[in-house]
C-alpha cells in the first residue's frame, strides 16, 4: 500500500516542478485526496490534466488505491487573498 508520501512523490516525478498535497482520507491507505498544481496542465482541458496524475500512479489505480479525489491546476489560476 503507497503512503501519501510515496504518491506525493511518484507525481511530483512525474511532474516536475509540482506542487502536491496529498492524504489519506479514510486512515485505510487506499483513499486518497490530491491536489496538485502544475505548469504542465497550462493549456489542458481537466480531464487531460487528470490522465497527466493518473498516469504517473497507473500501477496501483484500481488495485492498491483503490480511489483517488483529485484537483489539478495551473500555478496562474490560483487566487490569492
Amino acid at each position: 500500500m503507497p503512503s501519501p508520501e510515496e504518491i506525493k512523490q511518484r507525481i511530483e516525478a512525474a511532474l516536475p516542478g509540482s506542487e502536491v498535497e496529498v492524504r489519506d482520507t479514510t486512515g485505510t491507505a487506499d483513499h486518497f485526496q490530491a491536489t496538485v498544481v502544475s505548469d504542465a496542465f497550462a493549456g489542458l482541458n481537466r480531464v487531460e490534466q487528470h490522465r497527466l496524475v493518473y498516469s504517473a500512479l497507473q500501477a496501483d489505480i484500481g488495485g492498491a488505491i483503490h480511489a483517488l479525489a483529485l484537483k489539478t491546476e495551473v500555478p496562474a489560476t490560483i487566487e490569492t487573498p
